[in-house]
């Protein structure tokens, strides 16, 4: 790899022993991607804190907090002083909701050691954001910039609908970029790899947040890894708001690998089918209508059995303002069934304004609870006795029932809220 005389002398170890370990990382997984050279970056979204049994053993055999973050974010068995970070870097989701952890099974000593690692971030120089959707709290970083970003959902955002640039990153190669600045420049850092190869022409209106994830279940599950190119003859006729687009990239990058999408006329780098596809001639161009939407909604739903419902789960990725307000509209005056619990998941920052408008009031007076930091896929964790869960995440449909081996009926958001006043599941395709 080619570097330049300030990224030698890190790896010279002139900037210290815990840069020297990253940029010794960097490098290694650099030459593992055939990356030509580094790129600089001011923009890091990561899981840094601690919050395991394993992890807390570690820093009380010796070397605190310092042990953690050499042993799971620099790849170092030596542990090393960590500096505080060159980056504008943010904490990304836990395990758990530290507000809530007997609902996660959780000790108050893991709390505790949770707290103490939190504390240490923070004086290093990460934002405690928690939440899988960085963009909606804070970190929205302009066209052209490059990131390193961990989190599927938050990847396929930051590439899509920001026009921002990275791959899908881990805690490692983060880790690295906090200390160092710098990322391998390859995947969507560069031009060509962002260019569509796989149109996908729309035969239906899509319009519902619903509409979105299951048109993106669909596309990541024919593309795969590559980037789609959604393109309507007619226009799209609502432009998606930022729920849809999240629902819709979640819906893409879960049953498929898809770390960028064009949708013509409403993404940056699309403002033609042209542009989109860079020139190029689209590797196949695929067709959604009725007949595929309808197919995909049995295929997302092909583990919902029993109609008895025992856990509403929202908020996948992290609800905004805007869907939190929807559901206290939908379920104000109205309880959730005894045989049921509601959980709703939200960033922090989010929380609080839902707190200042009684939105969150609302929720809890109806007996729902709304959390943050965390959701079921991270924490493993639903209400005990759950068999079948209603969800409005096609993202979460897919994955819980891999997770925990529970059914899952995915809905609309208002399909859901009745699921949970009324213990049952009475949506269906419409």
């Amino acid at each position: 790899m080619q570097l330049t005389d300030h990224e030698k002398a890190m790896l010279d170890g002139r900037e210290g022993p815990a840069v020297q370990k990253a940029m010794d990382l960097l490098m290694r997984y650099g030459e593992a991607l055939g990356a030509e050279r580094l790129v600089e970056t001011n923009n890091v979204c990561a899981t840094i804190t601690a919050t395991t049994p394993f992890q807390r053993d570690i820093a009380l055999k010796g070397g605190g907090m310092d042990a953690v973050f050499s042993e799971f974010s620099l790849d170092s068995a030596e542990v090393v002083q960590v500096p505080k970070f060159k980056t504008f870097t943010n904490h990304l989701q836990l395990g758990f909701d530290p507000n809530q952890p007997e609902r996660f099974g959780l000790s108050e000593e893991i709390v505790q050691f949770y707290e103490r690692s939190e504390r240490h971030v923070a004086g290093l120089g990460a934002n405690i954001l928690n939440t899988c959707t960085p963009y909606q709290v804070g970190n929205v970083p302009t066209r052209g910039e490059h990131c390193a970003w961990m989190e599927s959902s938050a990847v396929i955002y930051c590439n899509s609908v920001l026009g921002a640039r990275t791959n899908t990153e881990g805690r490692e190669s983060c880790g690295a970029a906090m200390l160092t600045g710098r990322i391998p420049d390859w995947g969507y850092h560069l031009d060509a790899p962002r260019r569509g190869t796989h149109v996908v022409e729309l035969e239906v209106e899509v319009e519902s947040v619903q509409d979105w994830g299951l048109l993106g279940y669909y596309i990541g599950e024919l593309v795969q890894e590559r980037v789609p190119v959604v393109h309507s003859r007619r226009g799209i006729a609502r432009v998606p708001n930022l729920p849809r687009l999240k629902h819709f990239g979640a819906a893409a990058s879960s049953s498929g690998g898809v770390e960028m999408y064009h949708i013509v006329g409403v993404t940056p780098e699309a403002f033609t089918l042209e542009q989109a596809l860079g020139g190029n001639k689209p590797a196949e161009v695929l067709r959604y209508g009725e007949a595929e939407r309808r197919a995909t909604y049995e295929k997302i739903n092909a583990t919902g059995k029993d109609a008895e419902i025992q856990y509403v789960m929202l908020g996948c990725p992290h609800y905004t303002i805007e869907q939190i307000r929807e559901a206290a509209e939908l379920i104000e005056g109205r309880k959730v069934h005894p045989s049921c619990e509601l959980w709703i998941f939200t960033p922090r920052a989010i929380k609080s304004v839902a707190d200042r408008n009684g939105y969150t009031r609302i929720i809890e007076d109806a007996g729902g609870i709304l959390m943050t930091d965390s959701c079921s896929a991270m924490s493993r964790a639903v209400p005990k006795g759950t068999r079948t869960v209603a969800l409005d995440s096609a993202k979460q449909a897919h994955y819980l029932p891999a997770i925990l081996g529970v059914q899952a009926w995915f809905g609309t958001t208002a399909q859901c809220i009745d699921a949970a006043c009324t213990g049952r599941w009475n949506g269906g395709y419409a």
